[in-house]
């Protein structure tokens, strides 16, 4: 078991901190510009907590975050989450009117951006204190900032560390109150699970702006004292050359399907990593295959959510079955009553429940209290878990949740669109691709679609695939009918032959 402070102290960076303290000069990040060593960690994040607070923050206040993937990023996370303050990440592709949702929402007393988003952002964030981060470290958020730290915040168990907007098939997003004690649980379980060490390195490919890459990905490396090796995006040249040095990789199918398609992806390339971890997306059986046959390593893919933290994971000794999750996670219980039946979870890694939304909250759990994951689920005798689809519309495309109902109030505003219906279908690339069936006057074209949503909407909600149909098949009640839809057009991206 890791290193811990003092007991009493719930606040997830003191375990962060402990552990750091007895790896010493070892490497944390290992990134473009040079590396950050453990031994830094406690001075830098205390320095910036302090610049934070006196920004005029204070525990309990949330600040939003939209920048670059930059270790000054991970520090600003580890500050503000130190300060006691609530983070709150959001997607680099969100726009100005998507940004200003987030902000009226969650009422930051900090917003931190972008250079060159500086401007717009003060126009739409009302009384919070609007500072910038650049990728290099450049930024008024560090103008000014002095050596005086400030203290870990003595936080409860219950206390919320962040919030995560996650987005359902209808209505806006909404923002999951994720926990101390959530976080911790859920990284201290997955550090015996998957038999993290301190000798672990890690190809960190993933955004950090969601569960995987913040959580799943950093908190490993963290309570194990592990080596970073901190990619700003996904080159494929990139990772097959960083591979040599790794031990452990995460990522999403995605990532996957184009290594698959780099030739520098051999049995040789991959031959000193222990661990493969796919998630955000399913993963394609025979991406599954394809990459056993390739590299002789045999992908262990999980099962998790916004709201959860992770649920399930296929074993790390034992069988890697393609299209299973694997088993619920110790101290996690699940159940799906039926086959197949919408799965149900509780234990420690479930939230505290939506922000200043308890309505979707009390929607959320059963009355007996399991929190309703909304995926359609089939349970094995012995546990194992299999996911046969989602009770609701949800497309994850390349990782990330898109509610189909946005997209189609964009199109129906469109200039002689008369509906739309946007569903999912599969995609070998990013799980699954956002296509739009609509129904038009004769002087819309696909390609006018297309490029009237550019600027719009974020661009991986943008369709992959416009096609135009004179209606939309209906039930007899009015409902349109997507599964239909999505029967239809289930191989309008299959390869060729």
């Amino acid at each position: 078991m890791p290193d811990a402070p003092d007991p009493a102290q719930a606040n997830i960076v003191a375990h962060f901190l402990a552990r750091a303290g007895v790896r010493g000069d070892r490497p944390f990040l290992v990134h473009a510009g040079g590396t950050l060593r453990y031994d830094a960690l406690d001075r830098e994040t205390g320095r910036l907590a302090r610049r934070l607070l006196d920004l005029g923050a204070a525990a309990g206040d949330r600040i939003v975050v939209q920048v670059e993937k930059s270790p000054h990023a991970v520090l600003l996370y580890l500050a503000a989450v130190r300060a006691g303050l609530v983070f709150v990440p959001l997607n680099t592709a969100y726009g100005a009117g998507e940004l200003g949702y987030f902000i009226g929402d969650a009422e930051p007393a900090i917003v931190v951006c972008r250079p060159q988003d500086g401007a717009a952002v003060a126009g739409i964030a009302g009384a919070a204190a609007v500072r910038t981060l650049g990728a290099d470290g450049t930024g008024t958020l560090l103008d000014g900032m002095g050596d005086d730290t400030a203290p870990v915040a003595e936080r409860a168990a219950d206390d919320v560390a962040c919030i995560l907007y996650t987005s359902g098939t209808t209505g806006r997003s909404k923002g999951a109150m994720l926990t101390h004690g959530n976080l911790l649980s859920n990284a201290l379980t997955l550090h015996d699970l998957w038999r993290w060490a301190a000798d672990d390195v890690l190809l960190h490919i993933l955004p950090i702006y969601h569960v995987h890459g913040l959580f799943v990905a950093l908190h490993g490396a963290l309570v194990a004292g592990a080596t970073v090796l901190f990619h700003a995006g996904f080159d494929p040249d990139a990772a097959i050359a960083a591979l040599g040095r790794a031990t452990v990789m995460m990522g999403v199918p995605t990532h996957y399907t184009r290594l698959l398609g780099n030739p520098g992806l051999t049995r040789e390339a991959c031959a000193g990593v222990r661990l493969f971890v796919s998630g955000s997306a399913p993963l394609l059986a025979q991406t599954h295959d394809r990459f056993a046959a390739v590299t002789g390593h045999r992908i262990l893919e999980r099962y998790g959510m916004t709201e959860t933290g992770m649920i399930a994971s296929n074993p790390y000794d034992g069988a890697r079955v393609a299209g299973a999750v694997g088993y619920a996670l110790p101290g996690v219980e699940v159940r799906v009553p039926g086959s197949p039946a919408v799965l149900e979870v509780r234990g420690p890694n479930v939230l505290k429940g939506y922000w200043r939304n308890p309505e979707k909250t009390a929607e959320a759990f059963t009355a007996d209290g399991w929190f309703i994951t909304g995926d359609l689920a089939e349970m094995s005798a012995d546990g194992r878990i299999t996911l046969v689809g989602r009770e609701k519309d949800l497309i994850i495309a390349g990782g990330l949740n898109i509610y189909p109902s946005e997209i189609e109030d964009v199109i129906d505003a469109l200039p002689g669109v008369t509906e739309s219906a946007v569903i999912g279908v599969p995609h070998a690339d990013l799980g699954e691709a956002v296509v739009a069936v609509v129904v038009a006057d004769a002087g819309v074209t696909p390609e006018g679609v297309i490029a009237a949503l550019d600027g719009r909407l974020a661009r991986f909600k943008q369709p992959r695939h416009v096609t135009l149909v004179a209606e939309l098949p209906r039930n007899a009640m009015g409902k349109v009918q997507k599964a239909r839809l999505r029967a239809d057009y289930a191989g309008l991206f299959a390869p060729a032959g």
